[in-house]
């Protein structure tokens, strides 16, 4: 059975708190949401500025592949708004609950009825294909909500959507309006479930199994308040969870991480770490119970392959590893200990985590090389040069000179403060050479007073997936980010090519 999803990323996504995005951005994201496969995207809320009814006529100018429409109140202007904005499908909505209808509205339950079928028949007349909401449905009166679905559908409408507007429903109250709706209207049914109690994404997929047909979802599950259904969770629920039912999508699964971390960087809002699908950690594994179990077969610890998201699997080390995930990262760097140095390693690592020590890979080789005696690691990437400017009233600018396997490479460049503009030096050089970038950066003082020490940790990426952190401490911020960057970049290149050599 074929599942719509209506993404409402440009739209309830935008709601969220602090995120604001100019016509131009929105454009990027529904290109993007397009390539992923979404069937329709909320392009906005066109009569609520002059910059978002541009917004939404830029994307429909685009010609996508995917349906296209705007959110309209019950109202003639707000859905002329939509069809002047050039499109043909209108999102319309209208609460229906007693308490919105008494302090929001100030209406009768006749009085909304009746302003939901005028704009649905207005709509109409427009030539625009209609899809209805009754707002806060899940708190709505069951029979009053069933004739208002009823009621529309005889105005014309083409869809009808079901709004767990408060996240207030469980699955099992989703599942028995939906087939109330379903009956009621005779139309397709879709669900928008909002996470207020963590539930959004069970209850989207308890409407479907009740027969809804498209779920409305976010990227990243973004919007007000807790949010809305996250539409990576819920494809990857529909794919690969048993149902009576076998449920496809559009979505092209293994773009989802790519397009998460866009729209990520885009709103700027970071994906909390546990976050399902998405999530850093979603398939790091430390405990040595897991990393042995996932080194015989990933499916031990591991509902779904990485590899089906965009994503690649990682081990971590700490006081939870077991001598095989140890022993797996270093034979990612070509480095294999004795079974005697492999418990020595482990032992070091297990002390350090014990103390509330991060472990990271660099700190894992240095150690390994020092049970070992082995120097052999060298450094593919050196710092050389290295300088930077700031101040108020100038635009923080950074010097820096690499040698990256014996050849020399520098770059200038600027950014938000020295830290960030020497960041952007070092990318661009090794954007250039081994495509590496930045992806986290954390910073901590270990010490009191005007010099105390800092703990700079980085996370270091390439294109293909694989990451690396590393830490450095020191006297000087910039300094010392510097030179957990330039280590980190070392590790990973390291790895790359043991992993060309094998």
């Amino acid at each position: 059975m074929k599942i719509r999803l209506f993404d409402t990323t440009l739209r309830d996504g935008e709601q969220t708190p602090g995120v604001s995005l100019s016509p131009p951005q929105k454009v990027i994201i529904a290109k993007r949401l397009d390539e992923l496969g979404v069937d329709v995207i909320e392009a906005g809320f066109p009569v609520i500025s002059a910059g978002e009814a541009q917004a939404v006529r830029l994307i429909s100018d685009e010609n996508l592949s995917c349906e296209i429409c705007a959110l309209a109140r019950a109202n003639s202007k707000d859905i002329d708004a939509v069809s002047n904005a050039n499109l043909s499908y209108v999102h319309t909505f209208i609460a229906t609950s007693d308490i919105h209808l008494k302090y929001k509205l100030k209406m009768t339950r006749e009085e909304a009825l009746i302003k939901a079928i005028d704009a649905v028949t207005y709509a109409k007349s427009l030539g625009l294909k209609v899809e209805f909401s009754a707002e806060d449905a899940t708190r709505t009166d069951r029979e009053f909500l069933n004739r208002v679905f009823s009621e529309v559908a005889r105005a014309g409408a083409d869809r009808i959507d079901i709004p767990d507007t408060v996240g207030y429903s469980t699955p099992q109250y989703m599942a028995d309006i939906t087939s109330d709706a379903i009956q009621s209207s005779g139309l397709p049914v879709s669900v928008h479930c909002h996470n207020d109690f963590g539930l959004a994404v069970a209850n989207a997929l308890a409407g479907i199994q009740a027969g809804a047909v498209c779920a409305h979802v976010t990227i990243n599950g973004i919007g007000e308040r807790a949010g809305n259904a996250s539409l990576e969770e819920l494809n990857m629920a529909l794919q690969c969870l048993q149902h009576d039912t076998k449920y496809e999508t559009n979505i092209n699964s293994e773009m989802i991480y790519e397009t998460s971390r866009f729209i990520s960087s885009m709103v700027g809002i970071t994906v909390q770490p546990n976050k399902a699908i998405v999530g850093d950690n979603a398939f790091g594994h430390e405990s040595g119970i897991h990393t042995h179990g996932i080194l015989n077969n990933p499916l031990t610890y591991e509902p779904i392959s990485p590899e089906l998201v965009g994503r690649k699997r990682w081990l971590k080390v700490g006081k939870h590893a077991g001598m095989h995930g140890t022993n797996a990262m270093l034979a990612e760097y070509g480095i294999h200990p004795t079974d005697e140095q492999s418990q020595l390693i482990l032992s070091r690592v297990k002390d350090m985590g014990d103390r509330g020590k991060l472990v990271t890979e660099v700190e894992l080789l240095s150690i390994a090389n020092d049970v070992m005696d082995d120097d052999s690691i060298k450094d593919l990437v050196k710092l050389d040069g290295f300088s930077v400017s700031t101040g108020i009233g100038t635009m923080p600018y950074a010097f820096v000179r690499l040698n990256i396997n014996g050849k020399e490479y520098s770059e200038t460049d600027f950014g938000v403060g020295p830290v960030d503009a020497a960041f952007n030096a070092i990318q661009k050089i090794t954007g250039s050479t081994s495509e590496l970038l930045i992806k986290d950066y954390g910073l901590a003082s270990i010490s009191g007073g005007s010099q105390a020490l800092c703990e700079v940790t980085v996370h270091v990426a390439d294109t293909s997936g694989n990451t690396i952190s590393s830490k450095t401490i020191g006297k000087d911020i910039v300094t010392t980010s510097v030179r957990a960057v330039i280590s980190g970049a070392n590790r990973l290149m390291l790895k790359k090519m043991t992993t060309q050599e094998e």
